[in-house]
Parts: C-alpha cells; structure tokens; sequence
C-alpha cells in the first residue's frame, strides 16, 4: 500500500481544476480543503462545492499552515497562479497549476529561484497530453518504431470562446497571459515531449485579433514555429471554433517520423467515426486506425509516485521550467512586431 498523499486547492476559476482533482483522487490521494479568490463568483463557489460536499472551503492561509497537506492544485486566475505555487512552496509543499503556470518571465524567473531555494515541485498540468487517452497510445506506437524517430510536430488547438459565460479577466491581456502564453501552452509541451527535445528556441511566432475588434485586448489567432534539438514543431492556436461543431474544439496533433506519420484527432473526427480519442497511423505497412479509449492515463499514477518518492517520472522540473519559457518567449516575441 502506497503511503498516504493529502493536497488541497486554492483557486477553482478554470474548469481544469476538476480534472487535476480527480485525477489524484483517482489514484487515492485525500482532498483536504480548498479556497478561491473573492473574484470567484458565487455560482461556481456554489458548483464546486456540491461537487466535493464533504471537502471544506477554508482561507488560503490555513491551507497553507497545515503540515498534514504536501500538495496545492491551482486554477486560479492566470496571473494569480504563480504567487499560490510560490507561496506553497515556501511552506514546504509541492505546487500543482493549471496551464499557464505563469504569465511574465520574471514570475518564471521567481518560480525557478523559489525551487532551487526549497528543493519543492513545480508542475503544470498540460491537460491536452495529459489527459487524453489518444496520447497515451500515441507514446506507445512510437515506442515500438512504428514512425522511426520523431522529426516533426504540427500541433493545431482552435478552442470555442464562448463569450457570454466568460468572466472580466478572460479579456485582459494582463490577466489572461496572452494567447500564445495561455492556449498554446499545450502545444510547448507536447513539442517538446514527441521530438524528445531539452533544449529549444522560437523561430517565429505571430498573434492577431481577426474576429473580436469589440474586444481590442484579445488575441483569437496565434501561430509559433519552434526548433529543438529532438526535431522541429509548428503550432496554430485559435479562439474561432464555430458553434456548429459538437465540441469545444477540434484539437489534433500530426507527429511525423522518419518511417511514417501519427494523427491525433483528440476530441471529434469530423463528419467521421463518433467518439473521441481518435489515433490514425501511417507506416511503411499501410495505414490503420486505433480507438485509444482505455489506453489510460499513466501522468497521474507517476505524479503521486513523484512527490511521495521525490523522482520525476511524470513530469522533469526542466521539463516544465522550458515548456513555460517557450510559451512566454513565443509571446513576447510576437507581441514585439506588433
């Protein structure tokens, strides 16, 4: 029997936080409290709360105190995301955030400073590889050589912006990070994971506002070209995913190796077969296509192990650190040439 691990979460803004909860508890870590900012509205005070009615909402200070909790999950505001891992941190607990895991690069700079003087973790929880099944097969056909080596990525990640249900902060570029900071984070790490890369750099990246000009400080396009030294990765994000479609958004992620080429189509095959999770594949044998429901999700199994063992087999710090750095490169560079 594994030994116990207690976390407890402060701030619930972004719908993501249920899928790191749950997540954890799924694996048998206990839920001990949790807080959010007075920004919260009620209604989703009120939601989360019926959701986990046996977990108490507390103040963040006491969450903090408790010697019992070695974990802290966030999703939080952007920009208030930093400032709570920071703050766990120094009271000895690991951090766990939502993506962006900040959005300047002198919080990154504060987050790296706060690690090396603590000796705690600093996760970010990229959902869009770790929590979907279709990446799990993805990792195991590549595994197996069925592509040869991992030249290239082409991630695409269009979301529904969905106005009427967005609060004040989503429109703020201050608060929000900027698209490329924001959205686009998902596509850094998975770069970043497929070529096996630990170093890279940002070739060019470019943003743009092409739907929303009510809204003058939001971006809704954005565009990144990236080299490692694993391979090479191109990304397109966006905020125009049309009501039409029965999902948030058409996600996919094209892995091109020196034998053949992967496709994820993550959540929807359009006008094709139902469901989601959707993994074709392309080799020198022809081509096939897998259902990778049940393929399981190993992150949340390793992240558990990782904090109880101090071993970092579900995600490595640098990992993490150059994935956020990338993202905040991306978006300063773009903004640069606006």
């Amino acid at each position: 029997m594994r030994p116990p691990l207690k976390f407890a979460v402060i701030g619930i803004d972004h719908n993501h936080i249920y899928g790191m909860i749950n997540g954890l508890l799924g694996e048998g870590a206990e839920f001990t409290g949790w807080a959010t900012s007075a920004e919260t509205p009620l209604s989703q005070c009120q939601r989360f709360g019926e959701s986990y009615p046996d977990v108490p909402m507390v103040e963040p200070d006491a969450l903090l105190d408790d010697a019992s909790v070695q974990l802290i999950v966030s999703a939080a505001i952007n920009d208030q995301r930093a400032g709570i891992a920071i703050a766990a941190m120094q009271a000895g607990k690991d951090a766990f955030v939502d993506k962006p895991g900040c959005t300047t690069l002198s919080e990154l700079e504060a987050i790296r400073e706060c690690v090396d003087a603590t000796g705690r973790k600093w996760v970010v929880c990229f959902s869009e590889r770790l929590q979907v099944e279709s990446v799990t097969l993805a990792d195991h056909l590549i595994r197996e050589g069925r592509i040869g080596k991992v030249v290239q990525t082409v991630g695409l990640g269009p979301h529904r912006h969905n106005p009427s249900l967005r609060a004040d902060w989503f429109w703020q570029r201050s608060r929000y990070g900027g698209i490329l900071t924001d959205i686009c984070a998902h596509q850094f790490d998975q770069f970043l994971h497929f070529t096996g890369s630990t170093q890279a750099s940002v070739v060019t990246a470019h943003i743009g506002n092409v739907a929303n000009p009510d809204r003058p400080d939001f971006q809704d396009f954005g565009e990144v070209l990236l080299e490692g030294n694993g391979g090479r990765g191109y990304a397109r994000v966006d905020w125009l995913t049309p009501d039409g479609l029965p999902t948030w958004g058409d996600g996919r992620m094209t892995i091109l190796g020196t034998h053949g080429t992967i496709e994820l189509r993550k959540y929807i095959d359009i006008a094709g077969r139902p469901g989601k999770d959707h993994v074709f594949l392309a080799d020198q044998k022809g081509v096939e296509h897998f259902d990778a429901t049940g393929a399981g999700l190993p992150f949340f199994g390793k992240f558990y192990a990782d904090i109880i063992e101090r071993t970092e087999a579900a995600m490595t710090q640098a990992h993490a650190f150059l994935a956020t750095q990338l993202a905040l490169q991306a978006q300063a560079n773009a903004e640069s040439q606006q």
